[in-house]
């Protein structure tokens, strides 16, 4: 059985959120790297690289499925200096809920349709919202315990050893 013309619209608006994640993680990283925080931009680069790789799995996904992958625009980040090395991580976190909500639209579709391949292609990228989420989340604390410590550039240093 094919995927519908919806899942198949949903999964290419979802490609395009995936890769405007990415564009949103660079945007972040080149503030902190203007600003200093070297281990922050490197995070933040590693996570743009994630998202074009969450994008990547969609978009051989709906090749094997037969359907036509679509791009579309995608808005650039803003260009504004954020009020302070908090902003983006909350601004990630947020983010990262919207791209939870759109993934369980499309399971919301694929369960009605009674597509269960695409249901359980999509297990993994539920897996991985949650997780996403609560690394915002966690990163958030992290920050906010640095900074009233006095140790946001050890909390950089710890982030600049991610791999």
């Amino acid at each position: 059985m094919q995927i519908s013309e919806k899942v198949t619209a949903l999964i290419n608006e979802q490609i395009n959120a995936e890769l405007a994640s990415a564009y949103l993680y660079q945007g972040i990283a080149e503030y902190y790297a203007f600003a200093g925080y070297v281990g922050f931009a490197k995070w933040f680069k590693a996570q743009a690289k994630e998202e074009v790789e969450h994008a990547e799995k969609f978009i051989d996904y709906l090749e094997e499925q037969g359907k036509k992958v679509l791009l579309s625009d995608i808005k650039a980040p803003s260009n504004e200096e954020y009020r302070d090395l908090r902003e983006p991580l909350e601004i990630q976190l947020t983010h990262e809920e919207h791209v939870t909500a759109l993934i369980y639209g499309i399971v919301a579709q694929a369960k009605e349709e009674r597509d269960y391949g695409t249901e359980r292609f999509l297990d993994w990228y539920v897996k991985e919202q949650v997780e996403e989420e609560a690394n915002a989340r966690a990163l958030l604390g992290e920050y906010d315990l640095a900074k009233e410590h006095g140790e946001v550039l050890h909390l950089d240093s710890k982030l600049g050893k991610r791999e």
